[in-house]
C-alpha cells in the first residue's frame, strides 16, 4: 500500500513529497528544502522511519523545486530521475537564483532520464511516467492507478493551473496537457500538487476555472 508525506518548504511555499509503501521503500520527490530546520525536519522523518530512498524524482526542474537537490543526492546517493528536456531548465538556476538574490550551486550528481511510457516500482507498486508540458517544457507527472494518486508537480493544482509566462511555458499546452493526460484518469485520484492543497481528477473537472 502506497502512502504519502507532504512538507510545505522554501519561500515559494513548495510541496516536498515522500511516497512510500508499507515495506518502507521510497521516492524523494521535488527536495525544495532549503533553510537548516527544514533539511532536518525532512532528513529527521525519513530517518526515523527507517526509510529506503530508492530515488530522487523530479517533476521538472525550477528553482523552488530543487533547492534541496544537492543535499538530496549528497545524503542519499541515489540517482535523480528526470526529463531530459528539463535539464536545461535545471543548468539555469544559478543565474536564476542570482535574480532572486541568492546563490544556488550547479547540481552535481548522477542523473538518469526518464519520459512517458516507462513505469517506476516501488516494490509491487507501479507508477506511470506521464508527459504533461507547458508550465515549463518537459514537465512530468506521476501516476499510481492502484493508488489512484497523482503527483502533478505545478500542471494542475486546486482551482487553479501552473504559470505558463516562465521561459519555455506554453498555456494552450499546458492545458492539453491536463485535459489529454490528467482529465481521462478517475475522478477519485487524488491530485498532489506542486504547491497549494491536495484536489481531485474529478472535482477539477467540473469546477476549476480554466477548464470549463
Amino acid at each position: 500500500m502506497l502512502h504519502l508525506k507532504r512538507f510545505i518548504f522554501n519561500p515559494f511555499s513548495e510541496n516536498t513529497y515522500i511516497v512510500y509503501n508499507d515495506q518502507k521503500e521510497a521516492f524523494l520527490i521535488d527536495p525544495g528544502n532549503i533553510q537548516d530546520f527544514e533539511t532536518a525536519e525532512l532528513h529527521d522523518f525519513i530517518g526515523k522511519n527507517q526509510f529506503n530512498i530508492k530515488n530522487i524524482l523530479l517533476t521538472h526542474a525550477h528553482i523552488d523545486h530543487v533547492l534541496g537537490l544537492q543535499w538530496a543526492y549528497d545524503t542519499y546517493q541515489v540517482p535523480v530521475l528526470m526529463s531530459e528536456g528539463e535539464k536545461e531548465i535545471l543548468d539555469m538556476n544559478p543565474m536564476n537564483a542570482r535574480k532572486y538574490g541568492f546563490f544556488f550551486k550547479p547540481f552535481e550528481g548522477k542523473i538518469q532520464y526518464i519520459q512517458e511510457g516507462e513505469n517506476l516500482h516501488l516494490g509491487d507498486d507501479t507508477f506511470e511516467v506521464l508527459s504533461v508540458p507547458g508550465h515549463s517544457p518537459d514537465h512530468l507527472a506521476f501516476y499510481s492507478k492502484a493508488g489512484k494518486i497523482l503527483v502533478s508537480g505545478d500542471v494542475l493544482f486546486q482551482g487553479s493551473i501552473g504559470r505558463t509566462d516562465l521561459y519555455k511555458g506554453n498555456f494552450e499546452q499546458l492545458l492539453h496537457s491536463i485535459r489529454s493526460k490528467i482529465f481521462v484518469l478517475e475522478d477519485e485520484t487524488s491530485v498532489h500538487s506542486g504547491h497549494g492543497d491536495t484536489t481531485s481528477v474529478g472535482f477539477e473537472k467540473h469546477h476549476n476555472p480554466f477548464l470549463k
